[in-house]
């Protein structure tokens, strides 16, 4: 227990190291961006003077560092700003995206995990046969197209030709949960097909990885039926690799969502840092930044923590 505590405790730190090297890194990313707010909102006929003032009244004429510490120290008191466009204050404009991102990766998630896992078993116990080619065929080319395009060809298809689901994810505070459901489900559905293959594609190496062993043999040899074989014998052992993969995939749903959010509009927090990038509204670029930075480290931590607890040899590597 004391070993995996200290684990754990290694693991928190290092995820914390690396979330404050991505708050530097994002916090001088974003100085680079072309353009500048106080020009963005007074117009290119602004006087330099008035864009001087501007500035100053924003506390963009300090330096990098002055402002860099100022930031960290807001955030570590759970204040992240104050949005240079309309002057809201950033966790208030975040949280209701916020929302609406971890709704579509929680609806994306609920349909990716347990058909990954389905589709993986049903490529292990057939492996090698025409089913376990068309499961391959289709992962790989699932896999194969970037999401932009799925999501167009869904849309072409299931919206547009078919009339099933609207082309365009509109919902907001007074949207029923069905709506909601309705409207995220060609954005859910495009990011599933997304991250489906590597999950039903680890699911399947793993299981055929264990179907050699003896103790498997010894399961058929009792007469228990292949499917029993792989649920009660196979799966729980190749059960760390597999629960790896989906967190890191559960990962990817969350911080991936930009490209989908913004082909259907949907007003989750990729497509506000998007909309903030135009803007060039630094506070709500750096804070959405932020926070995609440690939905992923975090979740990478769980996938870590998660797979030395499913298998404890990795707690004395050789």
């Amino acid at each position: 227990m004391a070993s995996i505590s200290k684990i754990i405790g290694q693991r928190v730190a290092l995820g914390a190291l690396t979330l404050w090297i991505v708050s530097l890194i994002v916090f001088a990313g974003v100085q680079f961006l072309p353009g500048d707010i106080a020009t963005e909102m007074l117009g290119r006929s602004a006087t330099p003077e008035t864009v001087a003032a501007f500035r100053k009244s924003l506390g963009l004429d300090l330096p990098l560092y002055l402002r860099y510490l100022h930031w960290l120290g807001d955030v570590l008191q759970g204040h992240l700003g104050t949005a240079l466009s309309n002057g809201r204050d950033i966790g208030e404009l975040i949280r209701p995206r916020l929302f609406n991102t971890l709704f579509l990766a929680l609806v994306a998630a609920t349909l990716a995990v347990p058909l990954a896992l389905l589709t993986g078993l049903l490529a292990a116990l057939y492996r090698n046969t025409f089913l376990d080619r068309i499961i391959n065929v289709f992962t790989l080319t699932a896999i194969s197209f970037p999401e932009f395009f799925i999501a167009y060809i869904l849309i072409l298809v299931l919206a547009a030709n078919a009339g099933i689901f609207p082309s365009l994810s509109d919902v907001d505070s007074t949207t029923s949960f069905a709506g909601r459901l309705s409207a995220v489900a060609l954005p859910a559905l495009t990011l599933t097909l997304a991250v489906l293959a590597h999950m039903a594609r680890m699911t399947r190496t793993a299981i055929i990885n264990l179907l050699s062993n003896q103790y498997i043999e010894t399961a058929r040899l009792k007469g228990l039926p292949e499917w029993r074989v792989l649920v009660r014998h196979a799966v729980p052992n190749a059960w760390a690799p597999i629960v790896t993969v989906i967190v890191l995939n559960l990962a990817y749903l969350i911080t991936g969502v930009v490209v989908v959010e913004v082909v259907f509009v949907y007003p989750g927090l990729g497509q506000l840092i998007v909309d903030s990038v135009q803007k060039r509204d630094i506070p709500v670029v750096q804070a959405c930044s932020l926070i995609f930075a440690a939905t992923y480290i975090l979740l990478n931590l769980t996938a870590d923590v998660v797979s030395i607890i499913s298998n404890p040899r990795l707690m004395h590597p050789k």
